[in-house]
């Protein structure tokens, strides 16, 4: 395997994650035998890409429904009130060290009829400029290029019954981490993959229409796994679940709160010898009781998400949230906080990070931001199936 291939999945899995932080020693977790830190190739695909639900911990199984609901719960797209919209995400990375790596997320929908609608999403990763080297000379110097990763959706979310909604979502992902040529390696070359998400969506109104409680869980990444050279290397992407639910109470005709609560679970083998050369299929299902430790490390590989929304008269929104995960699978712990703006046909929010645990993160204390514009709903509904 192509040595510079390994560096570069491993620079790109650190830009989205923690696992790859330098120990005490001086050592990469990723070089520790004993290391328990699941990761993947184009860990992108798991990076929260609007503001809203990163206000909130990274949190948005179940939330109410908006233009980003492709990306958390491709079931939760056809509860939209607006016939047709979108929104735009910028996510600066890394921002503390430098100034041209950023997630830039595209997404909009069109709602068919009263039970029906569509999206299309493009998630894209700028991994800034990058000046290759085969060594320390000057002579050395293989060239320059612009490591970058692009994923695009098509959305589909239908209502079942007036509580009930599913959906789904097929996957392009492209990741070129080295640029045609510039290695002069053979074997180095962008890596494509397929894959889709699967999504059910529960709501109900509950006490007199004052609360209403939902529940979503989603399916994402379910696809093939992704090479970078030949056919006999190839690594896992993020396949992911998601649980969740929240509770929205109106406290007044103007206030209301929303509790929400998610947990996610990588469905890609837990680390050990052998684990990454399992087929897409075996070790997607054997991912939930593979860990050496036995159910209690199960366990830790399940990240949890809290957040709490205010919203005043659905024109001003206050955000905060917790995100967690265990200490010997990659030991994330942040605070989230954020405001959502909505007038007319649009909309505004963003979101801040701030880590707990004294270690940095790639979007510590970046503001994120999202713009949205949202048609209005047609005066009539058109009659479905479900009435």
């Amino acid at each position: 395997m192509n040595k510079l291939r390994i560096l570069l999945i491993l620079c790109s899995g650190f830009a989205c994650s923690l696992p790859l932080l330098a120990q005490p020693n001086g050592t990469l977790v990723g070089q520790d035998s004993t290391n328990r830190i699941i990761t993947t190739a184009v860990p992108f695909l798991t990076i929260t890409p609007d503001s809203r639900a990163a206000a909130l911990g990274d949190a948005g199984v179940a939330t109410s429904a908006d233009a980003n609901s492709a990306y958390w719960n491709s079931a939760k797209l056809v509860r939209i009130d607006q016939g047709f919209g979108g929104s735009a995400s910028y996510t600066p990375w890394l921002g503390k060290i430098i100034n041209d790596m950023y997630i830039f997320y595209l997404s909009g929908f069109y709602k068919i009829n009263r039970e029906q609608a569509v999206g299309v999403s493009m998630k894209y990763f700028d991994l800034g400029e990058i000046q290759f080297n085969k060594g320390p000379n000057p002579i050395d110097i293989l060239g320059r290029y612009n490591p970058r990763e692009v994923a695009f959706d098509v959305t589909y979310s239908r209502l079942l019954t007036e509580n009930f909604s599913i959906g789904g979502s097929i996957r392009y992902i492209h990741s070129n981490l080295t640029g045609s040529g510039i290695t002069g390696q053979a074997d180095s070359k962008p890596g494509n993959s397929l894959a889709v998400d699967l999504g059910v969506f529960y709501t109900k109104q509950l006490l007199n229409n004052s609360s209403v409680l939902s529940l979503g869980a989603n399916v994402s990444n379910l696809g093939n796994k992704i090479s970078y050279s030949d056919a006999q290397s190839k690594d896992f992407i993020p396949a992911n679940l998601r649980i969740g639910g929240s509770y929205k109470m109106d406290l007044d005709p103007l206030n209301s709160l929303t509790f929400i609560l998610d947990f996610n679970k990588l469905m890609v083998p837990s680390p050990y010898p052998g684990s990454k050369s399992q087929p897409f299929l075996s070790g997607t299902f054997s991912s939930f009781t593979d860990a050496r430790g036995g159910f209690k490390e199960e366990m830790h590989e399940i990240t949890t998400s809290l957040g709490i929304e205010y919203w005043y008269n659905q024109l001003f929104a206050g955000r905060v949230g917790y995100f967690y995960e265990a200490a010997d699978k990659g030991n994330r712990k942040y605070l989230t906080a954020g405001l959502g703006l909505r007038y007319n046909l649009f909309g505004f929010d963003m979101a801040y990070v701030v880590p707990t645990n004294k270690r940095e993160l790639p979007t510590a204390e970046q503001i994120r931001v999202t713009l949205m514009i949202l048609m209005a709903k047609r005066a009539t509904e058109d009659e479905s199936v479900t009435d």
